[in-house]
């Protein structure tokens, strides 16, 4: 993908310093779900409900900052938890009544879905609340979250004129590219944990157990149902995470955001190399998915392709990579 667009684009602010920040941060977005996404799939179980759980999360931050007036900080402890339960329910849900976690999420997409623009009709009057901006500027937590790194940095960049600067206008001295958003660093130090633990610790084995074979791994004493539990708690956090991130980014929350945000996710894992099937996987190749995701959405707007194209080569990305992953795995290890 990346040489797809350097030869149609290079001669485009694709490739410039805020163009790489621009798809960066769209990658950003995808991998922070993907981290997620990646370990529950491995784990061998799906949660559909992520994406409604990543606008259901920005509108529960906002309404409270808004409407309840509670500090930034509360309100993002509070939304932590309450979509850490929700996981937790979906977890249980999955292992207490042997329902496919297909069937369980599904109905959790639709009924978080609808709770948004419940909530949001009923205590806000329209589908987004705005002011979160305001509400959450100077705050050191929603810097955390929402603000930019190295901004001083850049600053002092753009002065020596290694980066590009404004020419006019009010800002004209100051760089065009003021510092990293954190949603990027969030999503690397993601990736970076998601991988060593799943790589370097006992945990790590013990998710791979749970989705290879769960039987056998009860047999040795992997706590199986812990385990999956736990991963749907994980990925329901990393929804969070970005729900809250993108309120406090674009300074509102709208009740129609995260749609399909789930089916991206694992389409980036599958990408990625993980198995429908579980017990197979890494975090880094639903990372790398997720950078191939960004890299086309922002790639097709620079060559001034039809927007609605992303679709199409989402699809045939996956089904590329889905029969070259199967084919490069049945040659390494001999399957037919």
């Amino acid at each position: 993908m990346f040489a797809f667009f350097l030869i149609l684009a290079g001669g485009t602010q694709m490739f410039a310093l805020d163009g790489v920040i621009n798809w960066s941060t769209v990658s950003a977005q995808f991998i922070v779900l993907a981290v997620g996404v990646s370990l529950l799939m491995i784990a061998g179980e799906f949660d559909l409900s992520l994406g409604s759980m990543a606008g259901f999360s920005g509108m529960v931050f906002g309404l409270l900052v808004i409407h309840v007036g509670i500090p930034v900080w509360v309100a993002i402890l509070l939304t932590f938890v309450v979509c850490a339960l929700i996981g937790t329910i979906n977890g249980v849900l999955v292992i207490r009544t042997g329902l496919p976690s297909f069937v369980v999420t599904l109905a959790f997409m639709f009924i978080l879905r609808g709770a948004t623009i419940w909530s949001a009709i009923t205590f806000n009057k329209q589908p987004v609340v705005s002011g979160i901006g305001d509400a959450a500027a100077g705050d050191p937590i929603a810097w955390l979250f929402g603000g930019k790194a190295f901004t001083g940095l850049f600053t002092w960049l753009g002065q020596q004129g290694i980066i590009e600067t404004y020419t006019r206008g009010t800002r004209a001295g100051q760089p065009i590219v003021d510092g990293i958003p954190m949603l990027i660093l969030w999503a690397i130090g993601l990736v970076i944990v998601g991988q060593w633990v799943l790589t370097r610790t006992k945990f790590g084995n013990w998710i791979y157990a749970a989705g290879g074979d769960p039987q056998a791994a009860r047999n040795v004493g992997v706590p199986v149902a812990r385990v999956k539990v736990l991963m749907f708690i994980v990925a329901a956090i990393c929804a969070a995470l970005l729900g809250i991130s993108q309120a406090i980014e674009f300074g509102s929350a709208a009740s129609d955001r995260g749609i399909m945000k789930e089916f991206e996710a694992i389409i980036c894992v599958v990408i990625g190399g993980a198995l429908l099937t579980g017990g197979y996987g890494s975090v880094v190749g639903a990372a790398l998915g997720a950078v191939i995701f960004g890299v086309v959405q922002q790639g097709l707007f620079f060559t001034n392709v039809e927007s609605s194209l992303f679709r199409v080569f989402l699809g045939t990305i996956l089904l590329g990579a889905v029969v070259a992953n199967t084919y490069i795995r049945r040659s390494i290890t001999g399957e037919r």
